[in-house]
């Protein structure tokens, strides 16, 4: 028998963040924008994690239209490509092993202007969440400008409060017990599980930060 002679890297208890460039984005912001703006012109702002900018009613999808139905269903067909039960089967298909996830969704919208941000929480009772960018208000072409969304590591700080200046020698091993960082874009999807710490950098922009956010329950 063949001895083993290098270590074996088994990463354990991974947390999935989903990245999806949603084809053919620019129509679908453009509907988006338009009904987000006229809402934000009606309805005051809500109250929750953001802390300045506008925040609109958690019922999108009941009043975006076409857009915002169109755009929940693309987060559906992420989410079950994503998924899977406890033995590996997929969620999407048919085909053997297959089975059904009904997601039931809810969605907001969000409207970040100069020095406007989201502090740090998370939303119980969902699966995953995420969130959608219909404008990222010059962020892509320009990290200066902030208005990142953080996530924070789930397994705490110990690590970087013991040996901040080590990290693990694996993919995303080199912020473990810190921060990560996902740079808004125009018609970029983000999905990341719902129990996670997040929050919305400020926005040091001069235009607007456009996004969608959204929770999927089963």
């Amino acid at each position: 028998m063949r001895m083993r002679t290098a270590p074996e890297l088994v990463p354990l208890f991974a947390t999935p963040l989903v990245i999806y460039e949603v084809p053919e984005a620019e129509a679908l912001n453009a509907d988006l924008r338009r009904v987000i703006e006229a809402r934000e012109q009606s309805q005051a702002t809500t109250e929750h994690s953001n802390r300045g900018g506008w925040q609109s009613s958690w019922d999108m999808d009941r009043w975006g239209g076409a857009a915002a139905v169109k755009l929940l269903a693309i987060a559906r067909n992420v989410a079950n490509r994503m998924t899977t039960d406890r033995a590996g089967n997929s969620g999407t298909g048919p085909h053997p092993g297959y089975f059904a996830v009904t997601w039931r969704g809810n969605m907001w919208a969000n409207v970040n202007r100069s020095g406007d941000a989201n502090e740090f929480h998370s939303h119980p009772g969902a699966f995953w969440s995420g969130v959608y960018y219909v404008d990222d208000g010059g962020i892509d072409a320009d990290p200066d400008l902030g208005g990142e969304l953080e996530l924070m590591d789930p397994r705490g700080p110990l690590p970087a409060m013991n040996a901040p200046h080590l990290g693990f020698a694996m993919p995303g091993g080199l912020t473990g017990g810190a921060t990560e960082r996902v740079r808004p874009k125009a018609g970029r999807m983000v999905l990341f599980p719902a129990w996670m710490m997040h929050q919305v950098r400020p926005y040091r922009g001069t235009s607007t930060r456009v996004s969608v956010a959204f929770n999927l329950t089963l």
